[in-house]
């Protein structure tokens, strides 16, 4: 290991790759609620959070698994959950006051079409505001689950038009 005086050990959330402090010196300077999506094997989770020098204050998490209470009976973690999700929690953040945020995908690989981008589209619609560009999100097919319907045969077009009215709705 390299030692001396100008040697420097980087943070340790950084050295374990976990956080890029440029890009979160950005979000904190932004004033601005954070929207972090997350995804893991089994679930999205979208968390709202408010710099504080004591350490963030989280306002508000949502997670994927919490559609089954709509009525939502396939996987948590495809594209039309996630953009359920980014519904439920945009609709959720209007309800708790937050109208205008910062959306942070982490150290997600920006890529056309992801699914942190469906999270993001179905906040944008239900009224949230924040940067979002219309030609990364997944088409209008891949989120209400065609491409899923088509390979599973089941008409998940239907519960999908369900489960957003339910969220739209209460």
């Amino acid at each position: 290991m390299a030692n001396g005086p100008r040697y420097a050990v980087r943070f340790r959330r950084r050295r374990a790759g976990k956080t890029n402090y440029h890009k979160r010196l950005a979000l904190v300077k932004s004033g601005k609620p954070v929207m972090a999506v997350r995804k893991s094997t089994s679930c999205i989770t979208v968390q709202f959070s408010q710099f504080d020098p004591k350490g963030d204050r989280t306002l508000l998490t949502v997670n994927s698994s919490k559609l089954k209470t709509f009525g939502w009976k396939h996987s948590f973690k495809n594209i039309p959950a996630a953009y359920l999700t980014g519904l439920l929690a945009g609709k959720l953040a209007g309800q708790a006051n937050i109208k205008e945020t910062v959306a942070d995908i982490g150290l997600h690989t920006a890529t056309k079409g992801a699914k942190v981008f469906a999270v993001l589209k179905g906040a944008a619609d239900s009224g949230l505001k924040f940067n979002l560009g219309t030609e990364i999100v997944p088409s209008k097919e891949r989120i209400e689950g065609k491409h899923i319907a088509d390979y599973r045969k089941v008409d998940m077009k239907n519960d999908f038009e369900a489960v957003k009215a339910k969220i739209i709705s209460g």
